[in-house]
């Protein structure tokens, strides 16, 4: 068998039958049918009525005819038939649909927190969409602020460049680092227009900050992924960093971002500042 360019309508087709003939009956409560079953799995009016969709739309949906299910049927398809995760997202990418994802971009994983703690002496920490910073180790909150002693709506990265003391003054390129902040939020709210925290939260920004609102206006995006940011620290002094920003497969609403010492002296500063 060759495979040439994917056609979405012919394999979303193979992949619903493929998945509807994998499951077993028995691991559902089913009304009990008379017939004997020919085939295994499930039956397609089982499905349908799992799914809350019509026999017909199942029928025409296996037999490729051109349907382009919403983003609800397809969630509806996704839990009838419990596909796995990364079946879930595959069956959205055929349907060209974006999954709504559950709020658990408000929480880091535990292995990933683990994670961002075992990159010391590297400061890191777990960011989500919305810049809200979900998990930090020790020499990032040495380096930018003690995140521990802030209330939880606080712990925002823009709000705190935009309104906290010490962030205010920190970047020496405060508008440049602004600004992408501004660009990747209106790439984060264009991407999940059903978040009403993420909208609320660019609203207060509009209404607080003139330079937010100014910026917003203009319309940038950025999804740069790495870059290197200049800090006035009030210990240690002036420091270079670059930084890396990582996606986690499992939560790609997630970013984790990790400093690493731009220069000789920038590194001898960073130890002094994080050492026993």
């Amino acid at each position: 068998m060759t495979t040439r360019t994917v056609d979405p309508t012919q394999e979303m087709a193979a992949f619903l039958r493929t998945r509807r003939e994998r499951l077993d009956p028995a691991d559902f409560a089913l009304p009990v049918r008379q017939q004997a079953r020919r085939t295994p799995g499930l039956r397609r009016v089982e499905v349908a009525e799992l799914a809350g969709v019509s026999i017909d739309y199942i029928v025409r949906l296996e037999q490729g005819r051109g349907l382009r299910p919403s983003a609800n049927v397809v969630e509806s398809l996704a839990r009838a038939l419990r596909l796995a995760p990364d079946e879930r997202a595959y069956l959205f990418g055929l349907a060209q649909q974006r999954p709504r994802t559950p709020d658990a971009t408000a929480t880091a994983a535990p292995s990933v927190a683990r994670l961002v703690a075992d990159l010391s002496p590297l400061p890191a920490m777990l960011m989500n969409h919305r810049y809200d910073i979900l998990a930090w180790n020790d020499p990032m909150a040495r380096l930018l602020v003690d995140f521990s002693t802030l209330p939880p709506k606080q712990r925002n990265a823009m709000w705190l460049c935009l309104v906290h003391p010490r962030i205010r003054d920190l970047y020496l390129d405060r508008e440049r680092v602004v600004r992408e902040g501004v660009a990747h939020l209106r790439a984060a709210w264009a991407a999940h227009p059903e978040d009403e925290v993420l909208s609320d939260l660019i609203a207060e920004f509009i209404a607080r900050d003139a330079e937010f609102a100014r910026l917003w206006a203009e319309r940038d995006i950025n999804g740069s992924g790495r870059g290197h940011k200049a800090l006035r620290h009030p210990d240690i002094g002036v420091i270079a960093v670059d930084f890396e920003v990582l996606v986690p497969l499992q939560d790609p609403d997630q970013r984790l971002v990790i400093y690493r010492a731009a220069d000789d002296a920038s590194q001898s500063a960073l130890d002094r500042l994080c050492g026993p």
